[in-house]
């Protein structure tokens, strides 16, 4: 039996980055963790593009026209839906996903997808300096991976 192994070189990777501004602290700490590992894995900050939306609703028609371009091995969605008191929460979670699964799917163009959906501040907080750099990887790992069946 082949068994294909994780590889999580970057190097020669062109990487775009879709990024929310709505919760700006979390979505910031999200971008700084994830640029700092992809760099970290080598990625060439010259091969990093960065595109900002409105919301995480937006998201996946910036992915969807970046995926088109041909310009990016893997791209990154990042984001934060932060839980409020009405059922706009589940809506914006469901569709960005969906969105966003759609685009990789229908383009063969990887995506991490780091939208966070958490119920507080704090939780998303905690969580974005692991996920953006978890997203990183996932990205340069799924390019890698990809490679081995062309």
């Amino acid at each position: 039996m082949k068994e294909i192994k994780q590889n999580l070189n970057g190097t020669g990777m062109r990487i775009g980055i879709v990024q929310s501004r709505f919760n700006p602290v979390v979505c910031e700490g999200l971008l700084a963790a994830c640029f700092m590992q992809l760099v970290k894995s080598g990625v060439s900050e010259d091969d990093i593009t960065l595109a900002t939306v409105p919301g995480a609703l937006e998201i996946p028609l910036a992915l969807q026209s970046m995926a088109q371009s041909r310009k990016f091995d893997a791209l990154i969605a990042l984001g934060a839906v932060i839980r409020g008191d009405t059922f706009h929460f589940e809506i914006v979670c469901n569709e960005s996903a969906r969105g966003v699964g759609e685009v990789q799917l229908h383009s063969g163009v990887p995506i991490a997808n780091a939208i966070l959906t958490t119920n507080t501040d704090e939780q998303a907080e905690v969580r974005m300096n692991v996920k953006g750099a978890e997203a990183a990887l996932v990205a340069i790992e799924m390019v890698n991976l990809l490679k081995e069946f062309s």
